[in-house]
């Protein structure tokens, strides 16, 4: 039964975003009516009451306070029952609006986003390796444009600015083939602190394959089951979970980090899942048939990758991949994996394919095997995390009632 609060739980530091005061945290009771409709779609006034434990009173207060504050908005009315007809209430995409930066191994991505989760506009460049310097003038200067986009009174319903970052990015200068001391300045840099300090927004950061799990999470299918694995294919693999309809991160922020998992080879010698499900393997491949891999970071639609080398990492990759989803299932007992990824759509489907024929190949005595499917979301997935993490600090709960 949820309480009948009427005031705020607290406020948060106020922060300039573009100028506008960032608003303090909303009452808990009207955090959890914009979590169940963000989760269930527009809803009715006294189908909220039922779903809540609020009395229907106090719903139609709250309700009339966040459409009066420009956060829901109704729908047409619903006719054909005893009595007045029903009103369904929904999210207002023109709400709020969220920023997502992705800092990838080859890419710098940054996407707009209003309330409903579509991305009205995206920024995006390219590099050979990421270096703290680039990144943070990319993000001041993409926050700028893409905050001129809209209209000054819909800047100042800007939320704040995630980021979506993989962790230890020092470690990897070897792999991405970038210099060590280029690399090493990661270890020190605070970005997240700079880029408030720079931009004016509120600054959330998370790991970017738990982005990617997030993303599903917050923008997925509604009818998905509370509990599962997310896999996710970009320049290295990685993977998040989710438990009771909550990202799961662990205590350093890095849990369901499938991309380490040890899987073993032809030879039977241990290797990591990243050696043979990561788009830097298949770069590897290209480069030693002498053909170029730029393709793979552009959008992936657009890739043109030969199928000599494609064939060899889908098989390995597959491989690779039902390995550790089972080493996986036997820790977390997910019903279900998702394998999504900065892949072409024919691709992802054609791996998930590969993947579920040879997950039943693998020793799993004991282990309830889970589905295998595809995401959802695909490549702007860390971006979308990214962009979610302000909207859930400030409008939503962790969980809603359903």
């Amino acid at each position: 039964m949820a309480e009948e609060l009427t005031g705020p739980d607290g406020n948060c530091p106020s922060s300039e975003v573009m100028g506008a005061k960032r608003d303090g945290i909303r009452a808990r009771n009207e955090r959890l009516i914009l979590s169940l409709i963000h989760r269930n779609g527009a809803m009715a006034k006294a189908d909220i009451a039922r779903s809540t434990g609020l009395s229907a009173q106090t719903v139609s207060v709250i309700m009339r306070n966040l459409e009066a504050d420009g956060l829901l908005r109704r729908g047409e009315p619903v006719r054909g029952r005893v009595g007045q007809p029903s009103v369904p209430m929904g999210l207002d995409p023109d709400g709020a609006f969220a920023l997502g930066l992705k800092v990838g191994r080859r890419s710098l991505d940054m996407v707009l986003i209003d309330f409903a989760g579509t991305v009205r506009k995206r920024l995006r460049r390219t590099h050979r390796y990421p270096t703290p310097d680039e990144t943070v003038a990319f993000a001041c200067d993409a926050v700028a444009a893409l905050s001129d986009h809209l209209a000054s009174d819909a800047r100042q319903r800007i939320a704040g600015l995630g980021i979506a970052i993989p962790f230890a990015l020092w470690e990897w200068s070897t792999t991405i083939g970038a210099p060590d001391r280029e690399m090493e300045q990661w270890r020190d840099r605070d970005i997240a602190r700079e880029l408030e300090d720079r931009t004016g927004c509120a600054v959330w950061l998370q790991n970017d394959a738990s982005a990617a799990c997030g993303a599903e999470l917050t923008f997925g299918p509604r009818d998905r089951v509370d509990d599962f694995v997310h896999v996710y294919i970009a320049y290295f693999a990685g993977g998040g979970v989710v438990q009771g309809g909550r990202l799961y991160t662990g205590p350093r922020g890095n849990a369901g980090a499938l991309g380490s998992i040890p899987i073993p080879d032809v030879s039977g010698t241990p290797r990591q899942l990243i050696d043979v499900a990561s788009l830097w393997g298949l770069e590897a491949r290209l480069t030693a048939l002498g053909l170029s891999p730029e393709s793979l970071w552009g959008p992936p639609e657009s890739w043109e990758v030969d199928d000599r080398a494609l064939d060899a990492w889908v098989d390995d990759a597959a491989e690779g991949l039902a390995c550790a989803i089972v080493a996986a299932s036997a820790v977390t007992d997910a019903s279900l994996v998702l394998i999504d990824g900065w892949l072409p759509i024919a691709l992802r489907d054609r791996l998930v394919s590969v993947t579920r024929t040879r997950i039943q190949s693998v020793p799993h005595i004991g282990i309830d095997l889970p589905s295998v499917e595809a995401g959802t979301i695909g490549p702007d997935a860390r971006a979308l995390g990214a962009a979610s993490l302000p909207l859930w600090e400030r409008y939503f709960l962790e969980s809603a009632a359903s």
